[in-house]
């Protein structure tokens, strides 16, 4: 080794320091555009994260740390301690409902089974023997009429008749600043409730009777300034008594209610007939209506599991010259089509005719 030459050591240790460093740079590039990456699909395709976006989106990388750091609590702030995550936000919400009828029961049925617990319940029903049975059911408070107790509510439920809706809203007011308002009353317009309420946070729906069962379905329509976060709580709610949609329009409510509010009715209806046509046939009531409801709900199941519509499951049980096709074309030559679909259009009119006559501020 000449004089000269860098001792064997200190070179050995001056590669380990450079390839170190190499090393060390490359994984922080490495891990700095994975994590970018990854973080840009989290929040970008999230819907939940729209409001920290134009944090995340920054072509300066000495703000990278900042924008997750940013990204990460505003998103846990946002979305994991938000109602729309039920478990946990649930355990601090506080619900009034006004009016404690059959709808009513059934939330608060599925609410209680939910986890959520009677304290955070309270009613206001001024019949005594409604009273009585909501307090032995379920253990929760139920009031005569409205008080400073309804402060404290983060939503109220309006399970009123369309009829008393605007009377049973003005001794309520005083306390309804805070809550987000749902409304289950059938044809009263968010318009009527905003302006009797004073509030713009409204959310109008239209559920069934079988909510009374867990197997309802409920269609939504939200003022704008109910945010993603209020429309979850509302979600959580309606979810507790089956299936929900939301339309973009009010107006489609009307025919909503002809629809699927009133269509249980109409299934009744047919129950009925079919069981009084087995009776007189030969059956009893009891084997006619258990063939009757069996049927209406296999079929419906059928409808629910099968791609084709139900014009084409019609037609695979409709064999010329069979029974099927027999009683198909009785129906037909009755006009029993044309009077169902007239009859729907009945209930739609009578939907936006209740708003009219009711909803007036």
């Amino acid at each position: 080794m000449g004089p000269s030459s860098t001792p064997r050591t200190t070179r050995s240790a001056l590669i380990g320091q450079i390839t170190t460093l190499f090393i060390s740079e490359a994984l922080y590039y490495a891990i700095k555009n994975w994590t970018r990456q990854y973080f840009a699909w989290f929040f970008l395709y999230t819907p939940d994260f729209k409001a920290v976006r134009p944090h995340f989106l920054t072509s300066n990388d000495n703000d990278l740390s900042h924008g997750l750091n940013y990204c990460f609590l505003t998103s846990v702030s946002n979305h994991f301690f938000t109602p729309s995550n039920m478990n946990s936000a649930i355990d601090s919400l506080h619900i009034a409902f006004i009016g404690g009828g059959n709808m009513a029961n059934a939330i608060i049925g599925g609410l209680l089974k939910q986890g959520l617990r009677p304290h955070q319940i309270q009613v206001v029903e001024p019949f005594e023997d409604t009273a009585l049975k909501l307090r032995e059911q379920f253990d929760i408070a139920v009031l005569p009429a409205a008080s400073i107790a309804l402060a404290q509510a983060d939503l109220m439920v309006w399970a009123v008749k369309p009829q008393v809706f605007k009377e049973a809203a003005e001794p309520v007011l005083p306390f309804a600043s805070k809550a987000l308002h749902l409304s289950v009353a059938a044809g009263i317009r968010t318009d009527s409730i905003a302006s009797w309420l004073q509030s713009t946070r409204v959310v109008r729906c239209m559920p069934n009777t079988p909510a009374l069962v867990g197997k309802g379905i409920t269609a939504l329509f939200a003022l704008a300034h109910v945010s993603d976060q209020e429309k979850s709580v509302v979600e959580h709610i309606i979810r507790t008594t089956g299936e929900f949609m939301w339309v973009k329009a009010e107006k489609q409510l009307d025919a909503v209610t002809a629809l699927s509010g009133s269509g249980p009715a109409y299934v009744f209806y047919f129950l009925e007939a079919m069981t009084q046509a087995g009776v007189g046939m030969g059956l009893n009531a009891e084997q006619a209506y258990h063939l009757a409801v069996a049927t209406f709900a296999g079929a419906s199941e059928l409808a629910r599991a099968s791609d084709e519509s139900a014009d084409v499951l019609r037609q695979r049980v409709t064999s010329k010259g069979g029974t099927t096709y027999a009683a198909i074309s009785s129906m037909e030559t009755a006009g029993i089509k044309t009077a169902f679909i007239a009859a729907m259009q009945a209930a739609e009119q009578r939907a936006g005719e209740l708003g009219d006559e009711f909803g007036k501020a």
